[in-house]
Order: C-alpha cells, then structure tokens, then sequence
C-alpha cells in the first residue's frame, strides 16, 4: 500500500518555494546564517526589521550595525521564526525588505568593479533557490553587472538563496523582470551580445568568446530538465554549449554559469 501524496513529506525545496510565496505576499523575507545575516546587517541600504538570534550567535556576529538582536533559546529558535527544522540556521535570522536594484537600464549599464567586459547574467525558469544563490555568488566572482530572472518562475529572494549566495545577494544585483523576452531586446538595443548556454548548440563557448572579445555579453541559461523556453532561444544571438571532454550529458545551472562566466571573462 502506497501513501497518497498529501500524506507524503514535502521536500525541503517545496517547503522553501511555499515560504517564499508568504514571504512575498508579506513583502519581508527572513535572511538565516551567521554569514548571511552579517552581510545583510552589513549593508547600508538593506532594511533591515528583526534580529532574532542564540546566545552564542550574536557573538559570533560582531558588530550589528545598530540592529537590537532579540535572544532566544536555541530549542525553540525555528519556531521564534517560522523557519523550517531543515533550514540550517545557525542560531541567526534577520527579516528584511526585498533589495530594490533599480530598472533594467540602471544595472545593465552599471560598471561592475574589476570587470574586464560588460557581463550579464539571464535565467529563464531557474526557480532553485539553492542554483540561482550558486549563481549569484559566481556572478561577483567574475564580475557580472547583475543577474536578470523573470518575476514569476523564478526564484525569489529567500532564506535559503541567500545562505547559498554567500552574502552576494547583498552586493550582487539580482533584478527580476515582467517579461525576460522584453527584457532580451531591450539588452540587445543596449549592445549586448545575447549568448545562450544549451546543449544544442552548434558553437563552442570558449571560440565563441574568443571572436566576441571586448563586446559586451548577456550570458542566457535554462532551467535544468526544460532548458530554455522556445522564445528565449530564438532571441538568442547565437547558442553555444559547453564542450565535454566526453559523453556525460550536461553541467548543472549553476555549474554552467560559472564556467561560462569564467570563459567569459578570460576573452
């Protein structure tokens, strides 16, 4: 005998997709982790609403920039917060207002520091909060301008994109668009390149950066499974893929991301 599914346990990311719905609704989001909640605390045009941390947390912490922690017991810390018991929280959390990084123009436009070229990221349907916070932190790595996602089917800012960003989603933009494909021309008539990642492609990445050198590029992943929707192809300037040194399918999103970004920046 089978359970049925409503008697089966959510998976972590459900669970994490289900509080970020709340979350935007509320229009707050509970940042966790010691190096999370630093770097938010850290950021001057972060809002930030409650500081509720362990003991030990706020100690390991350092400097609050002012926030008024609230001490509680590590026992009923998840609860304090409505954080599930899989969050792995270390005894901090911080609700904040989402980031506002301002219009497409604004950050596509905006030099980012020790970059070598223009570079944005583009995700269509990367709804992992876990791959979008991977990406976003190799996004500042290699010196992207921003990372641009549609606002529904993607991920938004929560818990658990943050921890995996590392503190980047406080200093890199993460700008969520109506409509990508609008999103796409509009960075074409800006002069970005448009380079789709996709197993299909008929370019090599690394030769295609290399004829591209100095241009200013807008790097375009896909979901895993569904990979880029049709419309987003086609605005494409061109499909590249990743060369394999042998049969082994394809990278994750985020694995992707960063070598494209490497590659990127290496031409």
């Amino acid at each position: 005998m089978t359970d049925r599914p409503g008697n089966a346990k959510k998976p972590t990311w459900v669970i994490d997709k289900e509080r970020a719905r709340r979350a935007a609704a509320a229009e707050t989001v509970w940042l966790f982790g010691l190096h999370a909640v630093r770097d938010a605390l850290a950021n001057p045009v972060r809002e930030k609403l409650r500081l509720v941390v362990t003991q030990n947390a706020v100690t390991r912490l350092g400097d609050l920039h002012g926030m008024e922690p609230e001490i509680t017991d590590p026992r009923i810390f998840d609860k304090t917060v409505g954080l599930a018991t899989e969050s792995v929280h270390q005894g901090a959390a911080l609700e904040v207002k989402p980031l506002k990084w301002g219009s497409l123009s604004e950050v596509a436009l905006r030099e980012a520091p020790g970059e070598t070229r223009p570079l944005l990221v583009a995700l269509d349907r990367v709804t992992d909060p876990h791959n979008v916070g991977a990406i976003l932190r190799s996004a500042e790595v290699f010196g992207a301008r921003a990372v641009i996602a549609p606002s529904r089917h993607s991920a938004p800012e929560t818990g658990a994109l943050a921890k995996t960003a590392s503190g980047a989603l406080e200093r890199q933009p993460y700008l969520r668009v109506p409509n990508l494909a609008e999103a796409l021309t509009q960075l074409k008539s800006m002069g970005f390149i448009l380079v789709g990642l996709d197993g299909t492609g008929t370019e090599s990445l690394p030769d295609l950066m290399g004829d591209l050198s100095g241009r200013a590029i807008c790097l375009v992943l896909g979901a895993e499974g569904p990979g880029m929707r049709e419309l987003t192809m086609k605005t494409c300037d061109h499909v590249a893929r990743v060369p394999f040194a042998a049969d082994f399918g394809s990278l994750n999103v985020s694995n992707a991301a960063a070598v494209a970004l490497y590659a990127a920046g290496r031409a």
